[in-house]
């Protein structure tokens, strides 16, 4: 499975990296290869500076060695080893009109002293992250995660829309990050899922994700903004960062297992604003966004 599903991502890449590059017109992503010194390494690709894009990055890993004490402890488990890979992407436009959006497909292996596999588990998800709310747009994003799910199983648009809507949460905001998508985690195998049924499902959503994305960077790339929109903006990235440095648990899981910090640090945006106490004006396009990310609601 781990064999199949690092060639998925490998391939992945090259996909949406591709297609990104056509969409911006002007930049081009930029490959890091990088090693870890226990154990894998990784390949970052990005993009700064571009026509559409402020910044983005698209990266794939696969890590593997001595499970740290402090995850060990985290999940559970005593002197295990691990294999760890995945695709990781977050992508900042310059335009505030464009959302930001983020998406993860990773897999999991642990192993006993003999080496053998003991547990291995999938998760991931992708999730939308506007400035300004377009209702159509957060439709639009989320029937394709939906239709993506319903190939598979009705249960899982409606669990996984939750578990997004209540992991992209700052609490101590007590607002979410994002208009949500999916998110899921130890997608393991069961009675009615063998691992090659999970590994279908993640990639059937991996395979989504231009679709869900790239229509709504098409159709908002061109809106004319001022400085007041880019402000903003910019004070909404300091949430995003916010929530990435307090709460995100892949964020975690590449600073304790030593993994390389500027690709984890990747999802963080280039200009970001942090207001003290600022509230937007009543009854703006600004205010009508954060009603929604006070209380998220069902988009389809």
């Amino acid at each position: 499975m781990k064999e199949q599903f690092v060639a998925y991502i490998i391939e992945l890449q090259q996909i949406i990296t591709s297609a990104l590059e056509e969409v911006d017109g002007k930049a081009t992503f930029v490959e890091d290869l990088w090693e870890r010194p226990e154990g894998g390494g990784g390949k970052s690709r990005i993009l700064e500076n571009g026509a559409v894009f402020e910044k983005g990055g698209v990266n794939i890993s696969e890590v593997y060695g001595k499970l740290p004490l402090s995850m060990q402890q985290y999940l559970e488990v005593d002197n295990a080893d691990f294999f760890a890979c995945g695709l990781s992407l977050v992508l900042h436009p310059k335009n505030p009109f464009v959302p930001t959006v983020h998406a993860n497909w990773r897999y999991f292996e642990l192993y006993n002293a003999s080496g053998e596999v003991v547990d291995s588990w999938f998760g991931g998800g992708q999730d939308l992250t506007p400035y300004y709310l377009f209702e159509e747009d957060a439709k639009h994003f989320h029937t394709v995660c939906k239709k993506a799910c319903d190939l598979h199983h009705p249960k899982f648009y409606p669990d996984f829309k939750k578990r997004c809507d209540d992991y992209f949460y700052n609490s101590h905001r007590n607002e979410a990050r994002g208009i949500g998508g999916l998110f899921f985690d130890y997608l393991k195998e069961n009675d009615d899922f063998s691992m090659q049924n999970r590994y279908n499902f993640v990639t059937e959503v991996g395979n989504s994700f231009l679709e869900s994305y790239l229509p709504i960077v098409e159709k908002r790339k061109g809106t004319p903004f001022t400085k007041e929109h880019r402000n903003w903006q910019e004070i909404r990235r300091g949430r995003y960062v916010e929530f990435n440095l307090v709460h995100d648990k892949g964020t975690l899981f590449g600073l304790k297992t030593n993994g390389r910090i500027e690709s984890i640090l990747m999802s963080l945006p280039p200009v970001v604003q942090w207001k003290y106490d600022h509230h937007p004006e009543e009854g703006s396009e600004e205010e009508k966004l954060i009603e929604v990310l006070k209380n998220p609601k069902d988009w389809i």
